[in-house]
């Protein structure tokens, strides 16, 4: 049996794995997915989690759900192996350079395209990053920015852009948990998170733009 995932992001965990055994060539085009009970079982998780998984890899082309019959390995494009393998061989400068060039324009889309619920979104989960970063909880605090973040994505309303970010954001958790023992920088960086915030509610893409060139800057800090 498959090692059961952990709860927190078991969504998100379920889609790598998945990724992952169609990427090694365990399940081939044309073959049939185990059914939502064996995956419930394999990876410890409920049925929400197995469904909206299925939906998230349709919508990355690598799967197609046939009603009545199942779901099937149908990859769209033969990018799959070759773009998994190179987020896993990534170094943090090359991974560093492709979020700086994704988060400058998703901040600037996120400025102009932003909703209520958007902000009232990001206004929470960077609440919660601060207190995480208060009582240094390293973990809580990397999971909740990488969630602001990936917010941030899901604002500018461009479902492209926000799928690139969310592909590579599990590697930006894994450099951040190898990077930080501690939440000080974390701390630092708060005020200028929060001034992007405030960019993004006041509809202001080049202040959105500045402020997420000093939070990565030329190194990878969060």
């Amino acid at each position: 049996m498959e090692s059961i995932v952990k709860r927190s992001g078991v969504c998100d965990e379920v889609v790598t794995k998945l990724q992952q055994q169609i990427a090694s060539g365990k399940f081939k085009t044309g073959e049939k997915l185990p059914s939502e009970p064996v995956m419930m079982q394999q990876f410890g998780v409920g049925r929400s989690s197995i469904r909206e998984a299925i939906r998230i890899l349709a919508n990355k082309g690598l799967v197609t759900v046939k009603q009545g019959l199942g779901t099937f390995v149908d990859v769209q494009n033969g990018t799959l192996v070759p773009w998994y393998d190179r987020l896993q061989r990534s170094t943090s400068k090359d991974l560093n350079e492709v979020r700086q060039l994704l988060e400058l324009k998703i901040a600037e889309k996120a400025a102009l395209n932003r909703t209520q619920k958007d902000i009232t979104i990001l206004t929470k989960l960077l609440k919660k990053r601060l207190h995480a970063a208060q009582n240094n909880l390293a973990d809580e605090c990397i999971d909740a920015d990488i969630q602001f973040h990936i917010a941030i994505a899901d604002a500018a309303k461009n479902d492209i852009l926000a799928d690139l970010y969310k592909n590579i954001a599990a590697q930006i958790k894994k450099s951040f948990r190898q990077a930080y023992t501690d939440t000080e920088m974390f701390v630092i960086k708060h005020s200028i998170h929060e001034d992007l915030l405030q960019s993004i509610i006041d509809k202001d893409p080049k202040r959105a733009w500045e402020c997420v060139m000093n939070i990565i800057g030329e190194k990878a800090e969060s």
